[in-house]
């Protein structure tokens, strides 16, 4: 298996009064194309922390990190932006949508800026609008969406450029169940074109899609848990809560 994360005794400091906060203190975590990996705990125990600094958002203050690869350790921030923007995708909590572009504009954006031709960054943006159900608000700023529609057009945009790893933070935070089950669709999905995918996320259904459980405690990873083999495979109506009892 290709190896897209390869993270070795990760440290994150931030100041306080005394002894800095050990934000993410030692963490070790390898990932594989078509993995999808789950992260929880309780808040402020590092699971976004861990999202940031694989993602590039934020720099270590010690440990090794590579990413397809790619060993980051010398990357300058051009080279983080172009590493980005070309193999991941984002999808926050916050959306984080650009407020003067519509949806597709939003959608499409990160395929120019890897040089994509319009045509075929509008064509890829309304394929994934479609798949998401949110065409009919192509057009639509974000202030006239609602906030499971942004989720929906912020994840359409982190899929834009088919990203070896998608780094997703609370995904489903603003979705009814419906489009939740719509959205964990679409984000199983992933293995099969072989991306790998990192959940951040305090919601068991989403976290229980993944190949791997990851529990985190004070800046720790301080469980493992493999998910669906044998005997322990969820099925996903019973996830998502589709199922009868």
């Amino acid at each position: 298996m290709t190896a897209i994360i390869e993270a070795e005794d990760l440290v994150k400091l931030y100041p306080a009064d005394g002894a800095p906060l050990r934000a993410v203190d030692g963490v070790d975590l390898c990932m594989g194309a078509g993995e999808s990996v789950s992260v929880m705990g309780p808040s402020g125990c590092g699971k976004s922390t861990l999202l940031h600094l694989l993602g590039g958002l934020e720099r270590p203050d010690a440990g090794r990190l590579r990413l397809a690869g790619q060993s980051t350790a010398t990357f300058s921030e051009a080279q983080w932006a172009r590493f980005r923007r070309a193999h991941i995708g984002f999808v926050f909590q916050a959306f984080h949508l650009v407020d003067e572009l519509t949806a597709v504009e939003n959608v499409e954006l990160p395929a120019l800026l890897i040089g994509t031709p319009r045509p075929a960054a509008r064509r890829r943006a309304t394929q994934l609008l479609e798949r998401l159900d949110v065409a009919d608000r192509a057009g639509y700023l974000p202030h006239r969406l609602s906030g499971g529609q942004k989720q929906r057009v912020a994840l359409a945009r982190a899929m834009i450029n088919a990203p070896a790893l998608v780094l997703a933070d609370e995904p489903t935070g603003s979705l009814d169940s419906g489009a939740t089950a719509t959205l964990l669709a679409l984000l199983r999905g992933l293995r099969e074109q072989g991306q790998a995918l990192l959940i951040v996320t305090h919601d068991a259904r989403v976290a229980t899609i993944a190949d791997r459980l990851l529990t985190m405690r004070d800046g720790c990873i301080v469980d493992e848990t493999r998910l669906g083999d044998g005997e322990r495979t969820v099925s996903f109506a019973s996830i998502v809560g589709l199922e009868e009892q």
